[in-house]
């Protein structure tokens, strides 16, 4: 059993990737090209925001939004400690300080209610995750944001394709990221990613970052980097584009149905009102973790971990001041979360058999 079956999804969809390498091996515009434009075109619609600006990964897509608000030195964003590190290097790469905010323990993302407590004034963002595949109360955020002047950057690496009251991820703060790392649930077959926004000032800005700084060759206004995606990375994103509603309907009805199998055995995911969910992991929560995973491992079952260790005790982190014991759910989720086999090709037998295998195990470990 594969935990994310891509080799099954190249297979089905073949002849459309290997026909977008192809077009790009001829024409043979690999910086740039005219499927970059393509891309940006078709995600933005797909959003619903005016700009899509592609990158070369969900980490420099983040980076670059916050160097196109001229975020530095001084400053804090605050984001959550219950993420990939990706969410709070980009912080201090770019000179400002993380601060922490503890997760809701029911959907993984940022603790609204603790949110304006963590706000200061040199608060200038605040990056909330959509982790495993939903997207935080975006309603408050923004309003919270709005009133002290901070700007909203979701992460939603995760949630791409999901839903918020009717509006999609990527699509309802001042600007976005997303990242098209080959395990997402729009992905490429290596790193990329891309901004959102309905900001003409930010895009042109972002644009220009992702290019040493310019638009336009040897006139350099802004420091910038190398960020641009791949021509070829284009073309195979928009050949999977063409499959990705229904890759997108099938995560949410296995997502139902592990649910379905698995409410009375464990925690399992709990999709916040409003809320559609992408389930780029399935992720349950059980207290005997180690054990289930050795005999899961003895059943030829794969499973992950997403994140076995907070932001706050990494030792980059060291010197921010937190202690083991600030973020509690954060903690407390790090040390019980488990993910499960979940793409969009998983049958219900193989469903079946998973659950099967986790009933047995902690009948036997309980």
């Amino acid at each position: 059993m594969e935990f994310i079956d891509l080799r099954r999804q190249y297979a089905l969809y073949r002849d459309d990737i290997d026909g977008a390498i192809s077009k790009v091996l001829e024409h043979g515009k690999f910086i740039m090209g005219p499927e970059i434009h393509q891309l940006e075109q078709t995600l933005a619609a797909y959003v619903g925001v005016k700009h899509c600006v592609s990158v070369s990964s969900g980490t420099d897509s983040l980076q670059i939004a916050l160097m196109a608000l001229g975020i530095g030195p001084g400053d804090e964003v605050i984001t959550v400690p219950f993420t990939w590190i990706s969410s709070a290097e980009v912080i201090e790469l770019v000179g400002a300080t993380p601060i922490f905010v503890d997760i809701d323990i029911d959907t993984y993302n940022i603790d609204v209610e603790q949110l304006e407590k963590a706000i200061t004034r040199r608060t200038k963002a605040i990056i909330p995750v959509s982790l495993f595949g939903q997207m935080p109360d975006y309603e408050k955020i923004n309003n919270i944001a709005s009133k002290y002047g901070i700007a909203v950057i979701e992460d939603g690496a995760q949630s791409f394709g999901s839903t918020q009251y009717g509006k999609k991820s990527c699509g309802v703060t001042l600007i976005s990221s997303t990242s098209f790392f080959p395990a997402k649930p729009l992905g490429c077959y290596g790193d990329g990613g891309a901004i959102f926004t309905s900001d003409d000032s930010l895009a042109a800005k972002c644009r220009a970052i992702r290019t040493h700084g310019g638009e336009v060759r040897h006139h350099h206004p802004y420091l910038g980097m190398n960020g641009r995606l791949d021509t070829l990375q284009a073309g195979i994103l928009l050949a999977k584009f063409k499959h990705f509603q229904s890759e997108v309907d099938a995560r949410m009805c296995l997502g139902a149905y592990y649910t379905q199998l698995l409410k009375d055995v464990c925690i399992t995911p709990k999709i916040q009102t409003g809320n559609t969910h992408v389930y780029a992991q399935y992720t349950i929560r059980v207290e005997q973790r180690q054990e289930l995973i050795d005999y899961l491992k003895t059943k030829n079952i794969p499973t992950a971990i997403y994140y076995p260790k907070c932001l706050h005790e990494q030792p980059v982190f060291k010197h921010l001041g937190y202690q083991y014991g600030d973020f509690p759910w954060a903690e407390k989720a790090s040390q019980e979360v488990l993910s499960l086999p979940m793409h969009p090709w998983l049958t219900q037998a193989d469903q079946q058999l998973v659950v099967d295998t986790i009933k047995e195990s902690l009948s036997v470990i309980c």
